[in-house]
């Protein structure tokens, strides 16, 4: 059976001497941490064992750790520096030789004081709530093994930390609450072959339409996000110490509603796929951020489109709820016409109607574009499943997808075909692609 990993939130309630061993448990972690990135990057060692054959004893002596959370904070490190340099590889960066990769390739990593820590079964133990008795963690801190520490939690979450394996467990202090963030082993249910796939088109006017014509409209969250702009840049212009304090405590709010919005929209679609034992396809729509050109009012609204937070919720529920998951390319999807196939940037009239040149169907363009992701999901699913005998997308459609199977024309005449990724970045942001 395939094992996989839920984060679990639990706060704790510490007294006024225990916030203060807890905060100055992190301040010393992250000090080391910070100066251990200092040494990695002046002599260029990036390597776990490495790291830890060379500096393990100076940061005990140093910062008065014990050998444990020496241990964690040397892993800590070393992986901040192997996911950068999986970046800088990837061409996150930029390409070899550009200002902003050189940039980044010449600083180094630096821990705030307050940064998440983590621990493991060594320095942390739980006691799970019992019938009368509370829980309680028992943590390492800089001054000593502290017991006791009263933990509170959604009872549902905290029920699950008593039957399963805790792994690596993140002490964090944000907006003056002390949390623990524990990883937990969940058996992976077995995912259940689909009927046909129920396709997610995602967008900035629409959140996400389906192909059984269901619209989540983000009028709401728009709106939010307007008001929202509104009151930083009103307090921002005021540049008293109040109006500092009370954008220190506003920041994450925007952040927790589009997440919220994220969660209910991605919950409905998951128990609907689930309902009528289809699989989920949703459009891949890695790097868009990097490829759209939009005017300088627009910018801002598609930056922050949590795409990526509602493609993450749609992943793991589905994965938890036994619902096959699959992304497919969204190239065209929104100038093709799923009945008959014909692909025309003509065919999209406006961000919400769809009217085909060749067949003559009329429909919401959205709707149109979920049913063309929905055809591809099945697609897709036969190359996963099937790779040997089920010719893939690029192979059979000369580079592109044709969803229904069907000989595809375009309305273009002898006009180049537009890039379609660039096309359809502005089919979600509901604005037209630069002449």
């Amino acid at each position: 059976m395939i094992i996989v990993k839920q984060v679990v939130q639990v706060r704790l309630l510490p007294t006024p001497e225990q916030a203060s061993a807890l905060a100055d448990t992190l301040r010393a972690c992250n000090e080391a941490a910070s100066w251990l990135s200092d040494q990695m990057h002046r002599d260029r060692v990036w390597h776990r064992v490495d790291t830890q054959k060379r500096w393990y004893r100076e940061l005990r002596d140093r910062f008065g750790l014990s050998a444990q959370p020496t241990i964690r904070v040397i892993a800590k490190v070393t992986d901040a520096y192997a996911t950068l340099r999986g970046n800088l590889r990837a061409g996150n960066y930029g390409p070899s030789g550009s200002e902003r990769r050189r940039r980044v390739e010449s600083k180094l990593v630096v821990f705030r004081p307050d940064a998440a820590q983590p621990f493991d079964a060594r320095c942390l133990s739980w006691q799970p709530p019992e019938l009368g008795r509370e829980g309680t963690v028992s943590i390492w801190t800089v001054a000593g093994r502290m017991k006791n520490l009263r933990i509170l939690g959604n009872p549902a979450h905290l029920t699950l930390l008593k039957g399963r394996t805790i792994g690596e467990t993140d002490l964090v202090h944000r907006d003056g609450q002390w949390l623990l963030h524990a990883v937990i082993d969940a058996p992976d249910v077995p995912v259940r072959e689909p009927a046909g796939f129920l396709g997610v088109d995602l967008g900035i006017v629409n959140i996400a339409t389906t192909s059984d014509g269901h619209r989540a409209s983000g009028s709401r969250l728009n709106r939010y996000r307007k008001r929202q702009h509104r009151i930083r840049k009103r307090l921002q212009a005021k540049k008293t110490s109040s109006a500092r304090r009370l954008l220190m405590r506003r920041r994450r709010k925007e952040a927790r509603f589009a997440a919220d919005v994220n969660h209910q929209i991605s919950k409905s679609i998951v128990a609907e796929a689930q309902r009528t034992g289809r699989g989920i396809a949703v459009e891949d729509l890695t790097g868009i951020h990097a490829r759209v050109r939009l005017r300088k009012p627009q910018r801002a609204t598609l930056h922050t489109w949590a795409f990526a937070q509602l493609g993450q919720y749609l992943s793991y529920k589905a994965e938890r709820a036994g619902v096959a998951f699959v992304r497919v390319d969204p190239a065209y999807t929104s100038q093709t016409c799923h009945v008959c196939g014909h692909v025309d940037r003509k065919n999209r009239r406006c961000q919400a109607s769809f009217m085909c040149g060749q067949c003559g169907f009329v429909g919401h363009a959205d709707h149109n574009a979920a049913l063309n992701i929905a055809a591809r999901g099945v697609e897709r699913w036969g190359e996963v499943m099937r790779p040997d005998a089920a010719p893939t997308l690029a192979a059979s459609q000369g580079g592109s997808s044709n969803p229904n199977g069907r000989s595809r024309t375009r309305g273009t005449g002898n006009k180049p075909v537009p890039s379609a990724r660039v096309h359809d970045i502005h089919r979600v942001a509901g604005t037209q692609p630069p002449r």
